[in-house]
């Protein structure tokens, strides 16, 4: 069901009678829509970056905003001999994914100095625990004037490249997919994270086996698979009163209100991880939250990075993804452009895409290339602080 805002924002369009469909060569037959030009009206909530240097290529960085305040945050972090993309996808407001993107790599730079500068997989671990575990504290200071803080999490999606070899780091869904050359030099799309998501029934059945006790740990309600009838992801930073009795919220809250309190965490912050070696066949990364995800397939996205030029790569994505958007709402994106933040989340998530290029003759040798620090949709740019690698 919509909200009297939803209908008063879709009584303003009139269908239009033809949409293009989704397909591999949507990219082509619509590459003249994507593209804004002097007659188009410009999106005032998407902000990119078309086209940015780091030590083995380029990478596009591009965000929209849906929500009355965008709980999307994001940052990319280019030093000489790596690269860093995180991905944070609010919830319940922007407190959580800011706070991890102020926090999260500066945690991480921690423990690289502790281990000398040599990142593996238990240092990212330790990365996001550190940070779910500075979060929990604030929520313990701050939930007493703000009790709602207790409800506000994020998933949280991490990409490094050093020396050749790719760490991911993943709660939530959120998704980074690889793009590379397959039989006959066609680019396939692999998925290299796993969605903690409640639709999937790996992820129920691996909480029903985690929680025997509880018959309603994960429910059908308006008809999606959600967690103690109120969240879809099983992983996240915060969402602090799923993970700890103290952070319970009392019936005043009845959205977020639990009939009897957690014996045990209902969420975990512990990340799945991947470390892959990259190959000559490996041509770019896709790190995105899961409003694209929404509207395009995998295999769909590959095949539009790898048949367009790379400069505004992610914002040509996002732009796709809008126009499937709103082609299923009987509109067109030019009207869709018209639409305020605050409704247009009853058309389409936050959504924010990184593309990493990744080009092999910069992985053998060291390119100059400027540390810098680009913080999404905030349009922050400064140094970095990745030198430690």
């Amino acid at each position: 069901m919509f909200s009297w805002l939803a209908r008063i924002a879709l009584a303003c369009w009139r269908p239009v009678s033809r949409y293009a469909r989704m397909n591999k060569d949507y990219n082509n037959s619509n590459s003249d829509e994507l593209e804004e030009d002097s007659f188009s009206l410009r999106d005032s909530l998407l902000w990119c970056r078309d086209l940015e240097k780091h030590s083995c290529g380029d990478f596009s960085f591009a965000v929209v905003q849906a929500n009355e305040i965008i709980e999307d945050h994001s940052q990319v972090e280019t030093g000489k001999d790596a690269i860093f993309v995180g991905v944070y996808d609010g919830h319940g407001g922007p407190d959580a994914s800011r706070f991890i993107s102020d926090h999260l790599f500066q945690n991480l730079i921690t423990g690289l100095a502790r281990a000398n500068g040599t990142i593996s997989e238990d240092i990212l671990r330790n990365a996001f625990s550190a940070t779910e575990d500075g979060f929990l504290a604030l929520v313990r200071r701050s939930c007493g004037i703000k009790p709602l803080i207790a409800a506000i999490g994020s998933c949280c999606l991490v990409g490094v490249i050093w020396r050749g070899t790719l760490y991911v780091a993943n709660l939530g869904d959120s998704r980074a997919v690889i793009g590379y050359l397959g039989r006959s030099n066609k680019i396939v799309a692999e998925q290299l994270t796993r969605d903690h998501n409640a639709s999937i029934e790996e992820v129920r059945q691996e909480l029903r086996s985690l929680h025997p006790d509880d018959s309603h740990i994960v429910v059908m309600k308006h008809g999606v698979w959600r967690i103690k009838g109120i969240i879809q992801v099983s992983r996240s930073i915060g969402d602090a009163y799923l993970k700890r009795p103290e952070f319970s919220l009392d019936p005043s809250f009845p959205r977020f209100h639990l009939s009897e309190p957690i014996r045990r965490p209902v969420l975990t912050a512990e990340p799945s991880l991947c470390t892959r070696v990259l190959q000559p066949s490996d041509k770019f990364l896709i790190f995105a939250s899961d409003g694209l995800w929404e509207h395009l397939t995998n295999q769909q996205a590959v095949e539009i990075v790898s048949n367009s030029p790379r400069a505004g790569i992610a914002r040509r994505l996002i732009k796709t993804a809008l126009n499937e958007a709103a082609r299923k709402r009987e509109m067109r994106y030019d009207d869709l452009k018209k639409v305020d933040k605050g409704i247009r989340r009853f058309f389409h998530d936050d959504i924010t895409v990184v593309v990493i290029f990744i080009d092999q003759e910069s992985l053998s040798t060291k390119m100059p290339v400027l540390e810098q620090s680009v913080k999404g949709f905030a349009d922050s740019i400064g140094p970095s602080n990745f030198n430690i690698l």
